[in-house]
């Protein structure tokens, strides 16, 4: 495909997306179409969806014109791309941009920076001076982390070893385990170290989550909320003298989790709701929390639009509501890891804030907060425990 028609693909799959359609069934539908475009023309064509949608707000006001067109025409311009070329009319080409399709001045600060209007003051109140730092941030793609089984291998090897596979990649200081891919991110599904367990794909600051709860042989975690078992997975290959479970309330989403920890070397056992309080107490329970995905929106941008006010005071009740209920699941000296990958203080030192009040015989005794403008997600943790 030529890159103009990669542009008209872009636009089509955007208008659909725009009609409420979820972003990978847009893609994927686009491409069951579309037989005869090839791995690059597929990963060319997501690489500009995922941009505009990111850039939803900006990409629309520079675009001047509604619909994926617009925003099409808003990342050339953004971008600096040869807009005659791209947009030429000819065959597979988008239609030549026409006069009435100007860019226009940024409405506001919100819709300059991506952020949706209602959400600007509380994201501003959450990140003071780096409110738009982090709003930059969450305009581009986010860099492919690794984690490195140490368990398997050091973090100099395992550099060593991808280098030998074509991938390029390098430590990154958020957490000891923690690599960022530099060059050939897309061979590591593929590449022996992935398949042999001696690296899994996790964010460095979702690493850093783990590396800060204090384990010692001998402990039994609990990985509340579990989902695709990540982090239960970083806390085993932390500690193999520690005992790790995993729960989420969907099972569903821990599918995966077997094959991966068969992988990796580590025993992880799921339990049900009926196992909880039959294998309690458990020394830490970590429950990484639903939240907005705020900190991670660089990877799901779609969740930046389709989060309302409502839907967050939602979430905050939510998570408040999973904190009162694993206090039963926690060993009387234990800790209860609170986590999300949120940048939104309502959903973070606001909900540890309200459970201290509702619970006083608790304490916070960790809290830190990881910005997504220091090249991680943004995540928060807390740990609590009893006084």
């Amino acid at each position: 495909m030529t890159p103009a028609a990669r542009v008209q693909a872009a636009i089509e799959i955007l208008d659909d997306i725009l009609s409420g359609a979820p972003v990978e069934k847009a893609l994927t539908g686009w491409a069951r179409r579309s037989r005869f475009a090839g791995s690059k023309d597929r990963a060319a064509i997501r690489d500009h969806v995922f941009d505009a949608i990111r850039n939803r707000r900006s990409f629309a006001a520079l675009g001047g014109a509604p619909g994926g067109r617009g925003l099409m025409i808003g990342l050339a311009r953004a971008q600096g791309l040869a807009i005659d070329m791209l947009f030429s009319g000819d065959r597979h080409a988008p239609a030549p941009v026409g006069e009435d399709e100007a860019p226009r001045a940024f409405a506001s600060e919100a819709e300059r920076l991506d952020i949706p209007d209602w959400l600007w003051p509380e994201f501003t109140l959450s990140l003071g001076d780096e409110a738009e730092a982090a709003a930059q941030a969450l305009k581009s793609r986010a860099q492919v982390h690794l984690r490195v089984n140490l368990q398997r291998t050091t973090r100099a090897e395992a550099i060593t070893q991808l280098a030998q596979e074509g991938i390029s990649a390098q430590a990154h200081p958020a957490c000891d385990t923690a690599l960022e891919v530099t060059e050939g991110a897309r061979r590591i599904a593929q590449s022996h170290a992935y398949k042999n367990g001696t690296v899994e794909l996790q964010d460095a600051a979702s690493q850093a989550v783990v590396a800060s709860i204090p384990l010692k042989p001998g402990l039994r975690v609990l990985d509340y909320c579990a989902g695709g078992g990540g982090k239960a997975l970083a806390i085993a290959a932390r500690d193999p003298q520690v005992e790790v479970f995993a729960h989420d309330a969907n099972p569903g989403r821990m599918r995966d989790l077997p094959a991966r920890a068969e992988r990796a070397g580590a025993k992880i056992p799921i339990l049900s709701n009926g196992q909880l309080a039959k294998l309690a107490p458990f020394d830490v329970v970590l429950t990484d929390v639903p939240c907005s995905g705020s900190g991670s929106w660089r990877r799901a941008p779609a969740g930046k639009w389709s989060l309302t006010q409502d839907a967050l005071r939602g979430l905050t009740v939510t998570q408040g509501q999973i904190l009162r209920d694993v206090i039963p699941l926690v060993a009387e000296k234990g800790i209860l890891a609170y986590a999300t990958c949120s940048v939104l203080a309502a959903e973070n030192q606001a909900v540890v804030d309200a459970f201290l009040q509702a619970c006083p015989d608790w304490t916070s005794i960790f809290d830190k907060a990881w910005p997504v403008s220091h090249g991680t997600d943004g995540f928060f943790c807390a740990h609590l425990t009893r006084k």
